[in-house]
């Protein structure tokens, strides 16, 4: 039998305050960087979940030495100077997505031979652009099973080219570890960018942190040029809180016409879903931040918007489930590449917000797929997760306001936030 989450309504309070865990995108880079870099790194406000537990086992398997210290949310790593210690190795990335990409092209770029394994989930997801792309840089790679997925075996004695070309309309994880591992490879990598998200949030996150662990390059327009040479590791680095999950929050204060404050956030972080808090203003919110963190105070007036969400598309769950609320119709534009994540994320959407009784319709605007959704009643529903922490998440938000909604599978949420049901008792009843 399915385990089932029922959702509560927020507690008869006029506001609250919570703490949400480490950035999986800042984390997960972290790890990358610190481990291609020479020399100790303490990485504090590390996030453990389930993807960032697959990329530390990874590293520990190529053999690299780590402090982990879940309690105080800390881990040491002792890089290698752009070595890998193992260089024969089996690693199984799980369903993380930034181990799976940023790996792949780590190991292929230092050389060694390895065997790649993952979850069935993870095997769904496109790898193929990323495999051609080193495979005509010279890397030997065997697909297993099905071709341009996981599993696979990587032989390699470094890549043989000087200058690699990344479409990030298909990831912006293939460009970014690109960027992170383009120091190791000798004379260095020419990384020119395509497609509409060169200068996209999560690249803005890898650039940023570039500069951080001291790694040289330039940028020529849609080009990076990485110029060969060690990481000048720093010996404490702290990772920001995960602005992807403080948003679920958020929209609890925009549905429930309450103030939610997430402890830590700054309006200067360098994560791209801060610009969800834009979208909350648009459809009437108030947003602020004090020396405690950043706030949204809600409304019982909220505003059907159209917004392009290509760039913080991992919000697209958090904005339908707001929707059904809104006066007038919310449409989410720009968003074709969810389809590829850790399920059809459109086609999920469209199911449970059926199911929920909220008519929603897919169209097309040039070319690209977007979301339209009507307000109107909630009816009680089993939220159908496909296995997705965001869906779990987001839909959610639906049950601090509306009695009846179930959410099948709760525990996806160790994807990247384990305790979130947790914080969710504290502040509902």
């Amino acid at each position: 039998m399915e385990k089932l989450y029922r959702v509560k309504k927020l507690k008869d309070e006029p506001g609250f305050k919570v703490t949400v865990p480490g950035s999986k995108s800042v984390t997960n880079r972290a790890l990358m960087l610190a481990a291609l870099a020479k020399g100790k790194c303490v990485l504090e406000g590390v996030l453990f979940s389930d993807d960032s537990r697959a990329f530390l086992d990874c590293l520990t398997q190529l053999g690299f030495e780590l402090d982990i210290n879940e309690h105080d949310q800390m881990v040491t790593i002792v890089g290698a100077g752009g070595d890998i210690p193992n260089r024969s190795a089996s690693i199984n990335v799980r369903s993380a997505g930034t181990a799976a990409r940023f790996l792949t092209v780590m190991l292929s770029f230092a050389g060694g031979e390895y065997y790649l394994e993952s979850s069935a989930q993870m095997k769904k997801r496109p790898m193929e652009p990323l495999i051609s792309l080193l495979r005509d840089a010279g890397v030997d790679i065997i697909c297993l099973e099905a071709e341009g997925h996981f599993p696979f075996k990587i032989k390699s004695s470094g890549i043989n080219v000087n200058e690699l070309t990344v479409d990030t309309e298909v990831s912006s994880q293939f460009a970014s570890a690109v960027m992170m591992a383009g120091n190791i490879v000798k004379g260095g990598v020419k990384l020119n960018l395509t497609g509409s998200r060169i200068e996209g949030s999560y690249i803005q996150i890898t650039r940023r942190m570039l500069e951080q662990f001291g790694i040289v390059f330039d940028k020529q327009g849609a080009a990076y040029i990485l110029k060969e040479g060690s990481i000048n590791v720093p010996s404490h680095y702290i990772i920001e809180p995960d602005v992807s999950a403080a948003c679920y929050f958020w929209a609890m204060a925009a549905v429930n016409a309450r103030k939610i404050l997430v402890r830590r956030v700054s309006f200067k972080g360098m994560q791209g879903d801060l610009k969800f808090l834009e979208v909350l203003k648009q459809m009437g919110c108030s947003v602020g931040e004090s020396p405690e963190g950043v706030w949204v105070s809600g409304t019982d007036r909220l505003k059907g918007i159209s917004v392009d969400m290509k760039d913080f598309s991992d919000q697209t769950m958090t904005l339908a489930a707001i929707a059904p609320f809104a006066k007038g119709v919310t449409e989410i534009r720009n968003i074709t590449h969810i389809r590829g994540q850790e399920c059809d994320r459109i086609n999920a959407i469209i199911y449970n917000l059926k199911k929920m009784g909220i008519e929603s319709s897919v169209f097309q605007e040039n070319a690209n797929e977007s979301i339209r959704i009507n307000p109107g009643e909630i009816k009680p529903a089993e939220i159908e997760t496909f296995e997705d922490h965001r869906l779990a998440m987001a839909f959610a938000v639906v049950g601090t306001r509306c009695e009846g909604i179930d959410i099948i599978n709760p525990d996806c949420c160790a994807k990247t936030f384990e305790n979130y049901f947790d914080v969710l008792d504290s502040i509902t009843v």
